[in-house]
């Protein structure tokens, strides 16, 4: 342990002295002599065996070994600060303000913002529900929840749970115009689309073909880009939806509307949290999201804990 500590502060003498490029500046900011830190300096040469300034009486400079070891060194210096940042965090009950920008399925994760409100009274959330893709560090969210996958490097992310797409109908509207028995049935039905706000484009059925299956095009009978409204007329009655599951199972439970073509649909989606990658996270946005994580999908029964 002695040794460790010892690596640590002669690591921490040689960052500040190749920043300053001078022992005696280094000593200054660190509280000792310029000796002390010269020879901190000299023992980590010495055993890491190689040079890692070029001294002279009026310079001080690093080495390529040096300027090598020095990022290594700066990463290790800000994870030891990270730690003891998230320590002492432990001790403080989070607060403050929550940016936060949800897909629009409030059934899903209203329940859950509700819970962590009367969970963690102290923190404040100013929630923005859109399905369109944002710049999560160019608008200045903490934190987002979206089905896409990760593409920002910029970003952290961690899965919450996992859901699927299913085709609903109401009962009325399958006895008026019969059950669809494989998806090209569907060409003759009235089929309800969602129009994807990221692209403008209708939203693909997951619908498996075998080979040598005719290509077909699901008729447009409405196109909207809320999922919610989708179910709405889909429940009156007046066509076929295509909808995540954890939406449309309420209604389906109460009758309101069947699942079909159950065998023909292959779907599986991933919610996920995003937030800005920092060496360590503030008290109140990690609560955020473990809570989240805990909360949603296991409320809904619709998914399980998964790992970050």
């Amino acid at each position: 342990m002695g040794a460790t500590v010892e690596s640590l502060n002669g690591i921490s003498f040689f960052v500040q002295a190749a920043s300053a490029r001078s022992f005696s500046q280094a000593g200054r900011v660190l509280g000792v002599s310029s000796s002390t830190v010269g020879k901190s300096v000299s023992r980590l040469e010495e055993r890491l065996g190689v040079r890692l300034f070029h001294r002279s009486t009026r310079s001080l400079t690093l080495t390529a070994e040096g300027a090598l070891f020095l990022e290594r060194c700066r990463r290790i210096l800000c994870e030891v600060e990270a730690a003891e940042l998230e320590l002492s965090q432990t001790q403080q009950a989070p607060r403050g303000r929550l940016r936060i920008s949800l897909p629009v399925v409030g059934m899903l994760v209203t329940p859950a913002l509700a819970a962590f409100m009367h969970r963690y009274p102290a923190i404040e959330l100013d929630v923005d529900f859109s399905d369109r893709v944002v710049d999560v560090i160019e608008e200045g969210f903490d934190v987002v929840m979206r089905a896409a996958e990760p593409t920002d490097s910029r970003l952290m992310s961690r899965p919450m749970g996992h859901y699927r797409q299913i085709v609903v109908a109401a009962p009325a509207y399958l006895a008026k115009r019969g059950t669809p028995r494989v998806p090209a049935d569907l060409t003759g039905h009235a089929c309800l689309q969602y129009r994807l706000p990221t692209t403008g484009k209708l939203q693909p059925w997951p619908l498996k073909r075998s080979e040598g299956d005719a290509e077909y095009t699901l008729p447009n009978s409405m196109v909207c880009n809320t999922a919610i409204s989708l179910m709405d007329i889909a429940i009156s009655g007046l066509g076929i939806a295509c909808l995540p599951d954890f939406m449309a199972r309420p209604a389906i439970e109460r009758g309101e509307l069947v699942s079909v073509l159950e065998e023909h649909v292959q779907h599986q989606g991933t919610f996920r949290l995003l937030w800005p990658s920092s060496k360590h996270l503030a008290p109140k946005l990690r609560v955020f999201i473990d809570f989240m994580v805990e909360a949603v999908f296991e409320e809904k029964g619709l998914g399980r804990r998964l790992g970050p």
